[in-house]
């Protein structure tokens, strides 16, 4: 195994992780842990129905090969005092979204480097527990870079933290978080990003729809469960018709501090 400089920062947020998922005693199974790369760059384009899926990814990731993953956080998460710190020390990448090249830019030149670059695709945590379309992102820094994507599907994560759910610390305990790591996409700088990318959300979809299956949990009336397979969950238009809504009203109140 490469040996890797030391990083007390990363090295003591995996510690903290490693404490609060065993302190919840979390059931994780994962399949395709040999597609995670032991050296040389590549993009980790995640599933993102939970707040977790980045600790969970790299917890596994860690547990495997010892390998750090970066992630692109937004600048709102950078901004914050104790949280940006953090993040800085953890030499994540801070993307501003009115100036979003810098933070590609950026991620080019470390998976130049060999390093492992974290994304979700879906830009945003999908609340009806389906994968969304995805931006053209994640393709579009593979074929820059010249390196794979690694397609990583997380289920059950959401139980522990997502958006409009609160959750009670005993719910969290002893719950199953499956990972799927597949096979590595390979994107030309030839490729059309569009069919590239629907290539990546096919995989995605395919699965997640393999951990669903063989997910130990009855989710039949779970809200944590998409409609489709009987749970509770808002169905794609629903969650994409309350985003809208929350986006115009974040937008409103943008304009009236201005």
């Amino acid at each position: 195994m490469t040996r890797r400089r030391p990083e007390p920062v990363y090295a003591a947020a995996i510690a903290i992780g490693r404490s609060l998922f065993a302190s919840w005693r979390l059931k994780r199974h994962a399949t395709g842990l040999s597609n995670i790369p032991s050296t040389g760059g590549a993009v980790i384009a995640m599933t993102h129905f939970g707040y977790l899926e980045f600790a969970l990814v790299e917890w596994q990731t860690w547990l495997y090969n010892r390998r750090r993953i970066r992630f692109m956080a937004t600048k709102r998460a950078f901004d914050k005092p104790v949280v940006g710190s953090l993040l800085r020390g953890m030499k994540h990448i801070e993307v501003d979204m009115s100036a979003g090249g810098e933070a590609y830019a950026q991620a080019v030149l470390a998976l130049k480097r060999g390093e492992l670059i974290g994304v979700f695709p879906e830009a945003g945590v999908s609340a009806s527990f389906t994968v969304r379309s995805l931006k053209t992102g994640a393709v579009r820094l593979a074929a820059e870079a010249g390196v794979p994507v690694i397609p990583v599907a997380v289920w059950g994560g959401q139980r522990l933290l997502t958006k409009n759910r609160k959750l009670r610390m005993r719910d969290r305990i002893g719950i199953p978080v499956h990972f799927s790591f597949g096979a590595p996409l390979v994107v030309a700088p030839t490729d059309d990003p569009a069919e590239a990318t629907s290539r990546l959300r096919d995989t995605l979809v395919s699965q997640t729809d393999a951990l669903q299956r063989s997910y130990p949990a009855d989710g039949a009336g779970a809200w944590w469960q998409p409609r489709h397979l009987g749970g509770t969950a808002p169905t794609p238009e629903e969650a994409a018709a309350a985003d809208a809504a929350r986006d115009a009203r974040r937008a409103a109140e943008a304009a009236a501090r201005s």
